[in-house]
């Protein structure tokens, strides 16, 4: 296979740049000043605990069929093989059941610790991975502070497995996302994020006695595209509620300005020759463009 030397250091370049601002290139997300940010509202108050988010995900996945825990209090965890798990917590107000799945950072560790791009924060909001780019380093699964990506380690071709809010197959076609089209208890709402925060707080508003003062997902770790309600304190349903406000990229940005310079060479060089050797990916008519 040839190496196309212009792309290659092209690439090198270019990544180098990117490292050096603190990877800014790749956490920040490419959007308009008209385009507001889509996500999710998971209402935990009015979840049924039918599990038809997890079943339904699969089957718009292709992903096998969840096996579903005879105690519904068994703690689950998505992996290479379920993008999302529904499990039953006994609280200080009895059973309560809870939707786990990829948080869809506003400012996504992942992606900026992604050194080519595979980790990608769409314009509309859903984070995915595109694995035509990915070079198998899984800095995404090390970054991320709420453990979402997962590899598929016993694959012969091992790819990273997440919730992608359905980006691919409806929400970029107009639709919404699986697991909201069929909860059956009315628990998930998709819309842009600024409406689920004001649906979110009228419901917190006009029923005080009956939701935990807080919207998990507002703030934590620069804000999320997955929105949290719940009768209790959040550490009761498991969710980690030590995460900081602001978003975990930013914590990069004054490091790397004083890093050693081969700690910045060292990935643009991986890049480089993962960029100029996968797939011939240059066509011969626009290696001049």
């Amino acid at each position: 296979m040839d190496i196309n030397r212009r792309n290659f250091f092209k690439v090198m370049g270019a990544t180098g740049a990117t490292l050096a601002l603190g990877s800014e290139l790749q956490a920040r997300p490419k959007k308009g000043a008209d385009t507001e940010f889509y996500g999710v509202l998971y209402d935990s108050v009015r979840c049924i605990g039918c599990y038809n988010c997890e079943y339904e995900c699969a089957s718009a996945h292709g992903l096998p069929e969840p096996v579903i825990p005879a105690e519904d209090t068994q703690v689950r965890k998505p992996d290479e093989t379920w993008r999302t798990v529904v499990n039953g917590y006994e609280t200080s107000k009895g059973k309560v059941y809870v939707k786990q799945q990829c948080m869809h950072c506003n400012e996504p560790a992942c992606a900026a610790a992604c050194l080519t791009q595979a980790m990608y924060k769409t314009e509309e909001g859903p984070v995915i991975w595109r694995g035509n780019k990915c070079m198998g380093c899984r800095y995404c699964m090390v970054s991320c502070p709420f453990d979402s990506p997962k590899f598929e380690y016993f694959s012969a071709n091992p790819k990273i497995n997440k919730c992608t809010m359905c980006f691919e197959e409806k929400v970029k076609q107009g639709g919404i996302p699986a697991c909201v089209e069929f909860c059956s208890g009315d628990a998930l709402m998709f819309g842009p994020r600024r409406e689920l925060i004001k649906e979110a707080r009228r419901r917190i508003a006009e029923q005080p006695d009956v939701y935990y003062d807080h919207i998990y997902g507002e703030h934590e770790a620069g804000g999320t595209g997955w929105l949290y309600l719940s009768p209790v304190p959040f550490e009761e349903l498991g969710l980690r509620t030590g995460i900081q406000r602001d978003s975990y990229p930013a914590l990069t940005k004054g490091f790397l300005y004083s890093v050693p310079t081969v700690f910045i060479a060292v990935p643009a060089l991986l890049l480089g020759i993962q960029q100029a050797t996968s797939k011939n990916q240059t066509n011969p008519e626009n290696e001049d463009e």
